[in-house]
């Protein structure tokens, strides 16, 4: 199989980039545009081994992509632990290849590390937490280097925001978002 370049990402001076999969990225984008120090959370894919792969590809489970969010934010304001932190309580990093009602391996739980020291956060704060049984289960969060972003279609982009009456919002996105900032109130924007 052919290595997939990384996708070229410009990160702004004095900024630093994330990148999470928590199942559904309409999900995880609701929760972290409201963190205090994250500039931009882009919805798209990470992990496969296709270039360019639309919605519809991704969700047939065969490129290898999960749906991820791609964070730009300020280290000076939020650090990679306060991320993680918020990536451990967002979702059940206990299911694999599943966030409730969405299956399939584009819905796992990942971290894809930019970087040596968020590989060595991420994977100390696993196994702590898996020392601690912070988890009924056993955690099954990947924790991979990041090999490349493809930007979900236009349509992704705020879907809560956009969309926040329509019933998945109010039934899935909408109690997530709620537990999120009673959780964390003192990092909200």
């Amino acid at each position: 199989m052919q290595e997939l370049p990384k996708t070229t990402i410009k990160i702004p001076e004095k900024k630093a980039v994330a990148t999470f999969g928590t199942g559904c990225f309409w999900c995880t984008e609701a929760v972290f545009q409201k963190l205090k120090g994250v500039d931009v959370v882009q919805s798209g894919f990470s992990g496969g081994h296709i270039e360019n792969p639309s919605y519809k590809d991704v969700v047939t489970g065969t490129t290898g992509h999960a749906e991820v969010v791609h964070l730009i934010f300020d280290p000076g304001q939020i650090g990679f632990s306060d991320l993680l932190e918020v990536f451990w309580s967002s979702h059940d990093p206990t299911t694999l290849n599943r966030q409730g009602a969405d299956v399939g391996p584009q819905y796992r739980s990942a971290i894809f590390y930019h970087s040596p020291e968020q590989e060595q956060e991420a994977t100390q704060m696993k196994a702590a937490m898996e020392k601690e049984k912070v988890f009924d289960g056993r955690i099954v969060t990947e924790i991979t280097p990041f090999s490349n972003f493809y930007p979900a279609e236009d349509y992704h982009t705020n879907y809560f925001e956009l969309n926040g009456s329509q019933p998945y919002c109010q039934f899935v996105i909408r109690p997530k978002v709620e537990k999120f900032k009673k959780k964390f109130s003192e990092k909200l924007k």
